[in-house]
C-alpha cells in the first residue's frame, strides 16, 4: 500500500465519480477521447494530481486506457440490453439516464429501486431535478422507494484483498451510501418545500441480503436489471491510501432492459411482472427501517 497526499481520496472519488456517469451515460463515446487532465483539472477545480488519479482509478475498472502522448480514450461504456421493440425507439445504445428522464416527464414518476449503494440514482436524479427547476418538465408526484442492504450485515465486498477483517472497504461503503441517500433526500425535499412538485414520497428500507444485482422498476411497465461483477481494483481510500480491494461495478454493469406491453406472457411482460412481485415480497416480508430512530435516512419523506 502507498499514502498520496494533496487533495486526498474525496477529491479523487469525486472526479471519478462524475466521470463514470459520463461514460455510463454516453457523454464520452466508446473510442473517444477524455478532455485532457488540464481542462479536467479546471473544470473540477481540482489539481492535475487529482485528475490523474481518478484516470487511474477508471483505467483499473476498465473504462479507459491511456497511452503517453494520446490521452485516455473510452473503451468501456455501460450498455443496457433490451428484450423489447420499445428499445428501438432510439438509434443510440440505451443507457439508465434516458430512461430516468423518459420516466420523469410524466405526471406521476414511480421508482421501485434494489441496489447496493444509490450512487448512480442520486446522479440521475440530481439532473432531473434541475430540469424541473428549468421548468423543462412539471411531474406532479413522485414516489420512490428503495432497498438497501443493513449496515450490519457482512457481506463478501467490498473488502481488502489480503486481509477480510480489513474494516475500512465496508466503513467506506456506508459513507458513500449515506452521502448519496442523504443527497437524494435533500434534493427530493427541496423541489417538495419549493412548490416544484406537490407529492414527493421517498422511503427507504434495508435487508439482510447481499445485492447480487441491481433492479429498477420503472412507473410499473419497465425494468432494468444487471447484475454485480466481482472484480480486483484499486481504490483510494479519503486518506490517500491505495489498496487493492475485491469489489463490484454498479456503474459499469451491464443492464438489461425489460418493458410490459399488451401481450401479458410475451418475455418482456412477463419479466416485469416477476420483478414487481419480487421486489413487493423483499419490501414487505424483509426489508425494514433502520432501528435507529436518530438515523434520518429511514425516515418517509412526504
Amino acid at each position: 500500500m502507498t499514502k498520496r497526499t494533496n487533495e486526498g481520496g474525496g477529491a479523487v472519488r469525486r472526479v471519478s465519480d462524475e466521470l463514470r456517469v459520463r461514460l455510463s451515460d454516453g457523454a464520452y463515446p466508446l473510442n473517444s477521447f477524455l478532455p485532457s487532465q488540464e481542462k479536467l483539472a479546471q473544470e473540477f477545480g481540482v489539481s492535475r494530481d487529482t485528475v490523474q488519479r481518478a484516470l487511474h482509478v477508471l483505467r483499473t475498472e476498465g473504462w479507459i486506457e491511456s497511452r503517453q502522448g494520446q490521452g485516455s480514450r473510452v473503451v468501456r461504456r455501460q450498455h443496457i440490453q433490451s428484450s423489447t421493440p420499445r428499445a428501438t425507439r432510439s438509434r443510440h445504445p440505451m443507457t439508465l439516464g434516458p430512461l430516468i428522464a423518459e420516466a420523469f416527464e410524466r405526471d406521476e414518476v414511480a421508482l421501485d429501486i434494489a441496489t447496493l449503494t444509490s450512487e448512480s440514482l442520486d446522479a440521475h436524479v440530481r439532473v432531473q431535478a434541475e430540469r424541473i427547476r428549468a421548468r423543462i418538465i412539471a411531474p406532479r408526484r413522485i414516489t420512490l422507494r428503495m432497498i438497501l442492504p443493513a449496515e450490519k450485515l457482512a457481506m463478501p465486498y467490498p473488502r481488502n484483498k489480503d486481509d477480510q477483517e480489513d474494516p475500512r472497504l465496508p466503513r467506506r461503503l456506508h459513507a458513500i451510501t449515506r452521502v448519496h441517500t442523504g443527497s437524494l433526500r435533500t434534493v427530493l425535499d427541496q423541489l417538495r418545500t419549493e412548490n416544484l412538485v406537490p407529492s414527493v414520497d421517498l422511503q427507504i428500507r434495508h435487508t439482510e441480503l447481499t445485492p447480487t444485482f441491481k433492479l429498477y422498476v420503472i412507473n410499473h411497465d419497465e425494468v432494468l436489471h444487471g447484475f454485480y461483477e466481482p472484480i480486483l481494483r484499486t481504490v483510494i481510500l479519503e486518506d490517500g491510501t491505495e489498496v487493492e480491494a475485491v469489489d463490484v461495478l454498479g456503474l459499469g454493469a451491464t443492464l438489461t432492459h425489460h418493458v410490459r406491453d399488451t401481450d401479458p406472457d410475451s418475455a418482456g411482460s412477463a419479466f416485469v411482472n416477476n420483478a414487481t412481485r419480487w421486489f413487493e415480497s423483499v419490501w414487505k416480508l424483509l426489508a425494514c427501517q433502520p432501528q435507529d430512530p436518530r438515523d434520518p435516512e429511514g425516515a418517509p419523506l412526504r
